[in-house]
């Protein structure tokens, strides 16, 4: 047992030594380190109050990505119209989910733009004015139904303030019940490429006096959809309205823009 505990006691002390002259290297094994992939950023996201309704409501807009092309979707600028409020809501859960699609691309979103008219299920503002004929534009009516003045409403000039601090490439805005896609300025092809992904048939309304479409698309020259669901959508859950009506406004948001 003696001799025993000598030779190992050696060949300990061999190790040392060979260690210390130099002359001998422990292995190297390979480290393994398992490589994740690089996880999708979520998307940049700022939601703010831009203002407040007659009756003191807030209006509360979200912005989503950091691009330069911009696309603008609002609802409920006719409080009465109220099945795109969820429809604004479960696209920006889309856009979260999907942060890919926000590459090189800024969406903001107004999902009330008449939270007075909502609160109490009327067209009109807590003034008795129709926001969308209280812009301004060459085709515009002086009225009390209109607005005596142009942007008299301050839901109105807070849309009209968005626009111009974002200068969008597009703009969409959900009403009811006319179940129709209609356009104003430069847009029909962007028009046509939404009917692609929805039910809705194209229909050219035309602009109405004072109306966003009038002052944006006519008037600025930007592209506008006045994406008209029909009254029915009011009875839809959010799933039913996304499953119909989501893949026309994630077509929006993908429509090929311009460089800037």
């Amino acid at each position: 047992m003696k001799r025993q505990h000598s030779h190992i006691l050696a060949a300990c002390t061999l190790y040392v030594v060979l260690a210390l002259a130099g002359c001998y290297k422990p292995v190297d094994y390979p480290v393994i380190v398992k490589v994740l992939p690089p996880p999708i950023p979520e998307p940049e996201t700022a939601r703010s109050i831009i203002g407040k309704s007659i009756e003191n409501r807030p209006m509360v807009h979200t912005v989503l990505g950091r691009g330069t092309d911009v696309t603008f979707i609002m609802a409920a600028i006719h409080g009465n119209e109220k099945a795109g409020i969820p429809l604004v809501h479960r696209l920006e859960k889309f856009l979260q989910e999907n942060p890919e699609m926000l590459e090189k691309r800024k969406v903001v979103l107004l999902p009330i733009a008449n939270p007075d008219g909502v609160a109490s299920n009327s067209r009109y503002n807590a003034r008795g004015i129709d926001l969308n004929r209280n812009f301004p534009a060459p085709n515009r009516i002086n009225s009390s139904r209109f607005g005596r003045i142009a942007l008299s409403e301050p839901e109105t000039r807070f849309i009209f303030q968005l626009i111009r601090q974002y200068a969008p490439d597009r703009i969409v805005s959900i009403h009811q019940p006319l179940a129709c896609i209609d356009y104003d300025g430069p847009s029909q092809a962007l028009a046509n490429r939404m009917a692609e992904y929805c039910n809705l048939p194209l229909k050219k309304i035309g602009a109405k006096p004072g109306s966003l479409g009038s002052h944006a698309g006519v008037m600025l020259g930007i592209p506008v959809i006045s994406l008209e669901l029909p009254k029915s959508a009011d009875s839809f859950r959010s799933e039913r309205l996304w499953q119909q009506y989501g893949p026309a406004l994630v077509a929006a948001v993908a429509y090929p823009y311009r460089a800037k």
